[in-house]
């Protein structure tokens, strides 16, 4: 088993959704760090720690995005995740649970209720 430190191994700074948004986007995350996972198959502990933070855009573009392309089955027998902030890991779970159901109101469920622009009627 292996471990991966975000902060040191990709950046102190991810933010962003996909390339053109930076440097450090979720996009990139997923296509050259987690597919590379889900390619050697082995064993990863994704220590979330040191990083400035992480916006949802980035969590949701690539751990959502990972979601969408591979089982979770899958992706759960690979990939651990390590913080000393639960509410972070359980905000990655939530986006990989989602990421292929259409249905499901993301926004409402992420954070904490509020309007779906969806169901308003003009």
């Amino acid at each position: 088993m292996i471990t991966l430190k975000i902060a040191n191994d990709f950046s102190r700074h991810p933010a962003g959704r996909f390339v053109s948004d930076g440097p450090y986007s979720g996009q990139l995350f997923r296509e050259h760090v987690l597919e590379q996972i889900i390619r050697n198959g082995e064993r990863t502990i994704i220590d979330l720690d040191g990083a400035r933070g992480y916006g949802s855009s980035f969590l949701e573009e690539a751990f959502g995005g990972l979601a969408r392309k591979h089982p979770l089955s899958l992706i759960n027998s690979l990939i651990t995740f390590k913080s000393r902030d639960q509410n972070l890991i359980d905000r990655i779970e939530l986006y990989m649970k989602n990421a292929n159901n259409t249905t499901t109101k993301k926004k409402s469920l992420l954070f904490g209720g509020g309007l779906d622009v969806r169901s308003v009627t003009r």
